[in-house]
């Protein structure tokens, strides 16, 4: 990998992470259309911490908060109901899912899940689920004609049994194409959570199974065309674009509908879909480029 490629995929984690698109997809695509070699799944891996860094910035007080009143309930009773608390159990038992996942099916997500034609079907189908799923909190926020505005839940309300969904969708993330934060948010929003609380639990959640997943790859980092440096570069670059990214989707998300994302998945996967079936990409594109 050259320091250009490396400069262009950490650019392009960190435009996607946090949108729902799949940084993971994009990561793959950006290398078979510039008929570069497949960066692979542990690259991956190890340029989303850049990203998660920018999230344990971004909500640094939020986090040193929930890891200090959970921490303290462990010997303190009084803090054990304390909503930040019950949040920190919350986040591990979220986390569940996709850590026995993951190490399930390793040698799957390096290998046929970044199949283009699969991803491309991960793209159209959470795109639709995305957007059933903001229609929906469009009509409770909204209300119309013959309904009533309904009042959508907060992370106050958040129980082990919505913890455990929103962990089981995220797991979802570990096929290219669903995408980490699309996955968990539209969980979140179907389970009648507010735009806001669901991407922010998305966030807090993805911490610990990304940061575990970067520091489990770190052994494949420098192997085969995949350098040590060119690495930390693109991780470099992930943190600092996905920082100026989240802080702007934080504020998108409070006003504005998940549709223009929805429009962009289901275009994407039908051109994929249309560019692999003509014969201008393969199903396996970029695996064997030099």
């Amino acid at each position: 990998m050259t320091w250009f490629e490396s400069f262009v995929l950490g650019l392009v984690q960190g435009l996607t992470e946090f949108l729902p698109i799949s940084s993971s997809a994009h990561l793959r695509l950006t290398a078979a259309f510039a008929g570069w070699h497949d960066p692979g799944a542990a690259f991956t891996a190890i340029t989303q911490i850049g990203t998660e860094a920018a999230v344990i910035i971004y909500f640094r007080k939020d986090i040193a908060r929930i890891i200090s009143t959970w921490a303290r309930s462990l010997v303190n009773r009084d803090l054990r109901h304390a909503h930040d608390a019950q949040l920190g159990w919350l986040v591990i038992v979220g986390s569940i899912p996709i850590g026995v996942l993951g190490i399930t099916l390793k040698d799957a997500i390096a290998g046929p899940f970044r199949d283009l034609r699969l991803i491309a079907t991960t793209l159209i189908v959470m795109g639709i689920v995305l957007g059933i799923a903001d229609r929906l909190a469009a009509r409770d926020e909204t209300g119309g004609r013959h309904r009533a505005v309904q009042q959508r839940k907060s992370l106050t309300d958040l129980n082990i049994k919505d913890g455990l969904l929103y962990g089981i969708c995220q797991a979802m993330a570990l096929i290219p194409g669903v995408s980490r934060s699309g996955a968990t948010i539209s969980g979140g929003l179907l389970m009648g959570y507010t735009r806001e609380s669901a991407a922010r639990y998305s966030f807090l959640l993805a911490i610990p199974a990304v940061v575990a997943s970067g520091a489990y790859e770190l052994k494949d980092a420098g192997q085969g065309h995949v350098a040590w440096g060119p690495t930390i570069f693109a991780t470099a670059i992930a943190f600092v674009v996905g920082y100026a990214v989240i802080a702007w989707f934080m504020k998108f998300i409070s006003h504005k509908s998940f549709m223009p994302f929805v429009i962009y998945r289901i275009l994407l996967g039908i051109a994929l879909f249309a560019l692999v079936g003509a014969g201008v990409l393969t199903a396996d594109a970029g695996e064997s480029a030099g």
